[in-house]
């Protein structure tokens, strides 16, 4: 089918001024970006026109830190990213998620995750690989359809720790490091784009510098780059961020920094410190991007806010330590007087834990509660209610943690390496809102409304430069033989909508998406088309949709 969008303001995703340009869409495929007016469907033999007077015209957004992993599998919809404007994202982030696994830690990353993305029990899982899980994206369903955006992964650090050495803490032998490097470059030689790392997270936060170096140059010489949520976003934020550029200027590996932020009240106003230290490493010579999320909280595990010990070997010995008097002890001491590193070091302020999604259905009059709020409405401990949650849960609590500062996140989005991720979870009862409207908001709130940034930057972030990460091939750009990942949006009106009191609410003013040339948002509703298709890294260095030979091949 071909679709001729007339008379549209082209922002082009390159950072380019705005100018009036017609486009056509045929099938798949962008085939003529020429000057307002000059295009019509006689002349191109258009199936379909569409008067886009008034409306920007601009690349599909890539959400570069999206937890959708297996929610573009059981809500296949997809709404909370479409609606955005989102085509393509960045899976298997924060070390943590669905392959490659065995039986043994598919069941344990189920279960550690939960709090994430669900855990279904009558769910098909049925891959084990990388290129197995890829595959299932890329299956249409009886309906016909794949799902909803373009996806490209992450080989998770901590997920093949735990299947080369199971969830407990210890240094590899020799024999398990090359044992995790092969696992890795099976990974990346199957379609994987890079590596992630979850190091507050176990087992991932196990592993050494030395450890995740070696890992790091097997990614290098495959071309993928490491895409670290690191060892603190608090205490120690400027030493964890020092770390993680140390080991791309050691090993030569591109460097991602996940949800770059300086959260907690030891880092307000103190986002210039990380920006010089990133300056520095970029003026030698190190290959540094990252993303931000344009909201003050963040949003994890309640598990999450545990010492490293007190999580190792699973969530059975977890629950097992909680319920013995002198570990428990040992955890509030932790917690509560020392600061964990689960929680980045900071001591625990309950007050900032905001319960945001429950696993266990009798738990859920606590949705939208603090800790320290319950603990003052039953007359517990805040420590005690926190146990209790954990344990009656099975650790599958989902919290917000509001310790974010507004100097800082302006700051980190004007960087020159700066690109969009939502960090979106899609599952709980009260979500954050940013899986539902990090992108509007992005160009409403921060480019229109404040004039942070402009609108070609705003887009440049949210399409061009990622794609330039992400080695799209022929993606991320309004051009000619590109992939037809197009957003059309009303710069007037573009707003996120979703607030933390009703977080699934959709964008306004996103009036058309189109998936590889499928309109999956018309005339602002959803047509529940589903075009997207999984992209993978291939052996000449470039992400694209398909099967590619392997180095072996």
């Amino acid at each position: 089918m071909k679709t001729l969008i007339s008379n549209a303001v082209l922002v082009d995703g390159t950072g380019a001024d705005r100018r009036p340009a017609d486009v056509l869409l045929d099938g798949p495929v962008i085939a003529a970006v020429a000057d307002a007016g000059t295009l019509t469907a006689a002349g191109t033999g258009a199936d379909r026109t569409i008067d886009a007077t008034g409306l920007v015209l601009s690349p599909g957004f890539i959400d570069m830190h999206a937890h959708s992993d297996l929610q573009l599998l059981v809500n296949k919809d997809h709404y909370a990213k479409l609606s955005q404007g989102v085509t393509t994202e960045l899976l298997g982030q924060d070390g943590l998620s669905y392959a490659p696994v065995d039986d043994a830690t598919l069941a344990g990353v189920r279960e550690k995750i939960a709090g994430w993305n669900d855990n279904p029990a009558d769910f098909d899982w049925n891959w084990r690989t990388v290129g197995e899980y890829l595959d299932r994206l890329d299956r249409k369903d009886s309906g016909g359809g794949r799902i909803a955006t373009n996806a490209a992964y992450l080989v998770p650090q901590g997920t093949v720790r735990a299947m080369v050495m199971g969830f407990a803490e210890g240094d590899p032998t020799p024999g398990q490091q090359e044992r995790m490097q092969e696992v890795v470059r099976t990974a990346m030689e199957e379609g994987a784009v890079g590596m992630s790392s979850g190091l507050t997270y176990t087992p991932g936060m196990y592993a050494r510098t030395e450890e995740l170096a070696g890992l790091c140059r097997t990614v290098g010489e495959l071309g993928g780059f490491y895409a670290p949520h690191h060892r603190s976003y608090g205490k120690g934020a400027l030493g964890a961020y020092a770390e993680m550029i140390g080991l791309s200027r050691d090993t030569g590996c591109a460097l991602h920094l996940s949800h770059a932020t300086m959260n907690f009240a030891e880092n307000k106003g103190r986002a210039g410190e990380l920006l010089d230290l990133i300056d520095a490493a970029l003026d030698d010579g190190v290959d540094i991007t990252l993303d931000t999320y344009p909201y003050l909280p963040g949003a994890t595990t309640l598990s999450a806010i545990l010492p490293s010990w007190a999580s190792s070997g699973g969530t059975g010995a977890t629950l097992n330590r909680l319920a013995h008097p002198e570990t428990r002890a040992k955890i509030r001491e932790s917690v509560e007087i020392y600061g964990s590193d689960g929680c980045h070091g900071v001591v625990a302020e309950w007050d900032t834990l905001e319960i945001s999604g429950v696993q266990n259905p009798a738990l859920a009059g606590n949705v939208g509660k603090t800790i320290a709020g319950i603990a003052a409405e039953t007359g517990a401990e805040p420590f005690d209610v926190f146990v209790r949650i954990l344990t009656e849960d099975r650790l599958g609590t989902g919290i917000l943690q509001h310790v974010g500062h507004e100097e800082n996140v302006q700051a980190i989005m004007k960087h020159r390496t700066h690109t969009g991720g939502s960090d979106g979870l899609l599952v709980g009862a009260k979500p954050h809102p940013r899986a539902w409207g990090t992108f509007p908001r992005y160009l409403g709130h921060y480019s229109r409304d404040l004039g942070l940034l402009s609108l070609e930057e705003t887009v440049h972030h949210l399409s061009g430069r990622p794609a330039a990460r992400l080695k799209l091939d022929r993606r991320g750009l309004v051009r000619e033989g590109f992939a037809a990942d197009v957003v059309l949006f009303d710069p007037e009106t573009v707003r996120d909508e979703a607030t933390f009191e009703h977080p699934r609410r959709a964008a306004a003013g996103i009036h058309y998406v189109f998936v590889n040339g499928a309109a999956a948002i018309d005339g602002g509703q959803p047509t529940g088309v589903r075009a997207g298709r999984a992209l993978r890294r291939s052996s000449d260095g470039l992400t694209r949709e398909g099967k590619q030979p392997t180095h072996d091949s």
